[in-house]
């Protein structure tokens, strides 16, 4: 230790016109290496941290669905693009706020999706990236048929009272009534077992655009879906109210977390559960209460007869059976199965 010098202590009056106390620092270079070198590690790593959880939030929030549908393609063959209800699809996609682009696809009169370019999020928030990560290259996903307005087409081909009366040639009218509902029935389930190939039947083409704007928003919120449902406890949210009782090292708040607990049965006031942990101001208590009881119907009805404290006025109450029973069982059974709520 070294004191410091009168020369800084001369200058430090003339700078603000009183003697400055004398102050003290360590001059030993040994200590003051390690000492420092860790804290600037300490600092260097706080100063890490919120960069880190800044980029995290950032990916975060890039994966979200809002986000997503902007990175989305969808690309129209310009054969679809020569039906006139086409603009209808046209409308509803740039309505959406995903990009689409017509180009020649295999096969025809098909749209496909893909991504408008990788996203921007670290190996750390949703693994390996990759053009797009909810579908693969590699993926052979099923294709979908639609078709638009069979039903009705079906209908305007069904003879009318006055043309069935009328006598025809047999070939002609075997040749109007091939198809019906049953044959288009079996033909999808052919299609569906046989080529493994899904058939949307439609009635406009507004239908079939609603369609495909819900395939576009399922495909923007899967990804946001796969990383909340990789995360431990993606059940889990946020705020005091979920992260349970606050408990100390000497044992404080403990009673209040058993409380707690009493307090999660069905029907169950925090006057009842006060009742309780007044007797038993812990479960190894309770616990050690039921194994001086003699009988099981003893244990059963351990908790009945205590009383509940009741305001003015209020006819006097106690725990009773049910509950005593329910929470005998729940501290001593060993079958996860079993109901404790007889009454749900």
């Amino acid at each position: 230790m070294a004191r410091v010098g009168p020369g800084r202590a001369r200058g430090s009056r003339r700078g603000r016109g009183q003697r400055r106390p004398p102050t003290w620092e360590i001059s030993d270079s040994d200590a003051e290496g390690p000492a420092g070198s860790e804290a600037d590690s300490e600092a260097a790593a706080r100063a890490r941290a919120p960069a880190e959880e800044r980029g995290a939030a950032q990916a975060l929030r890039l994966l979200r669905p809002e986000q997503a549908v902007r990175r989305l393609v969808v690309r129209v063959d310009p054969a679809i693009l020569e039906d006139a209800g086409a603009d209808i699809l046209m409308e509803a996609l740039g309505t959406l706020g995903c990009e689409y682009q017509v180009e020649p696809q295999c096969p025809a009169r098909s749209l496909r999706w893909c991504r408008v370019k990788p996203d921007p999020c670290p190996r750390s928030i949703c693994g390996p990236t990759c053009s797009v990560p909810w579908v693969p290259p590699e993926s052979h996903a099923c294709p979908h048929l639609a078709v638009i307005g069979l039903d009705a087409y079906l209908w305007s081909r069904q003879p009318s009272t006055q043309e069935m009366r009328q006598p025809k040639n047999p070939a002609v009218a075997c040749a109007e009534l091939a198809v019906r509902w049953p044959e288009v029935e079996e033909a999808l389930v052919l299609l569906q077992l046989w080529a493994n190939l899904d058939v949307l039947l439609v009635a406009s083409w507004q239908e079939l655009s609603q369609h495909v704007c819900a395939f576009t928003k399922a495909l923007a919120q899967r990804p946001f879906r796969q990383h909340r449902e990789s995360q431990a406890f993606s059940f889990c949210v946020a705020g005091r109210w979920a992260a349970g009782e606050q408990v100390a090292r000497d044992g404080t708040g403990l009673r209040g977390a058993w409380r707690r607990q009493i307090t999660q049965f069905n029907r169950v006031s925090p006057a009842v559960a006060e009742a309780v942990v007044s007797a038993f101001p812990s479960p190894r208590l309770l616990q050690q209460a039921y194994a001086a009881c003699s009988t099981e119907q003893e244990r059963l009805a351990l908790l009945a007869d205590l009383p509940v404290e009741a305001g003015e006025g209020v006819r006097p109450r106690r725990v009773g059976p049910d509950l005593s029973r329910r929470i005998y069982l729940f501290l001593t059974t060993t079958d996860p199965d079993l109901l404790l709520d007889l009454g749900s």
